[in-house]
Order: C-alpha cells, then structure tokens, then sequence
C-alpha cells in the first residue's frame, strides 16, 4: 500500500510538470520502440581523419548525411529538389545515421550521458531561412531516444553546397557516463 500511495504521488508530480517532460530512458531500448534498425558500421576511418574521437568523457562525431536502407544518401538542394517536409526527413535520417556512428564509436548507446552540442548545415538555396526547421529533424530525434538528456545547444545554418549533393549534415558532440 505503501509503494502505491507513493508512486501514484510521483505520477501526480509528473503530471504537474507538463506533459512536455521526457523521464530518462533506455535509449537501446527506445530506438526498437520507435521501430529503427541501426545498421552495424565497420571501422570509423574514412581518408586522413575517423567518425568518432573520444577525449575524456566527451565524444566528437564527424559530419553524418541521411543514408537510406540501401546505403546510399539522399541528394538534393533543399527548395530546388527538395522541399521542406523532404529536408526534414533527411535531418531524421541523418539522426538515424549519427546514432548508428555513435554505437559504432562507443558501444552500448545507454552509457550516454547527454547529446551536448550540435551543428546542422543545410544545403539550400539562397532564398530558403528555415534551417532551423529543419535541423529540428535532428534534434527531435535525440530526443525522443534520449529524452531530456538528448536536449542540447545547437547551431543551424545554410550553405550552397554539401558532399555529394547531400542535404543535411549534422556533427555532434556528446558526454559519456564513463
């Protein structure tokens, strides 16, 4: 009786911080609910510099692009090519590509502390002012796996052009527990 009277006091103090407030959780466990499938990476070596670089407790990642399931990224300047709501998705995908070089890197993803710091570019025309928007993409994703701890300071701006066409791509830094 006890234990019920005190969980039901948490839910209730749950509640009146607003239906906006993210419990932590098990991110290995929240990206199989939201039906992702990381794909296995090998080595993180890519010409004269690597994906991910642990100083300490903080992990650099490399600029990731949206790859889709058979390998290949999307393409495409966003307000030529793409639209909006396609920029978007390919912000998620480069979430989705960011979390499967941050396993690769680390490991297990729960040893995550926090997402710290990101920058997302966004390959766009002249004319397009909503990269912010877009990078939302991103940052909701972190979200989502990570809850409150996948809340972070970010930077979003455009640019002419991106590696091979691409979109978006983000770079990220992130804290370990240990």
């Amino acid at each position: 009786m006890k234990k019920q009277v005190i969980f039901i006091v948490l839910l209730f103090s749950l509640s009146l911080l607003g239906e906006n407030y993210v419990l932590a959780q098990d991110p290995e466990t929240r990206i199989k609910e939201l039906g992702i499938k990381l794909r296995a990476r090998g080595g993180n070596s890519s010409g004269s510099f690597i994906g991910v670089v642990r100083v300490g407790n903080l992990v650099y990642l490399s600029g990731q692009g949206p790859l889709i399931e058979d390998g290949k990224y999307i393409i495409g300047k966003v307000g030529k090519e793409l639209n909006f709501e396609q920029a978007k998705h390919a912000a998620r995908l480069t979430g989705i590509s960011m979390l499967e070089a941050l396993k690769a890197g680390v490991g297990n993803l729960n040893n995550v502390k926090r997402i710290v710091k990101v920058l997302g570019v966004v390959n766009a025309v002249p004319e397009f002012d909503n990269h912010s928007q877009v990078i939302n993409g991103f940052s909701d994703l972190m979200v989502e796996v990570f809850g409150e701890n996948g809340k972070h300071a970010r930077s979003a701006i455009g640019l002419g052009s991106l590696p091979r066409n691409i979109p978006v791509e983000v770079e990220m830094i992130v804290e370990m527990k240990n």
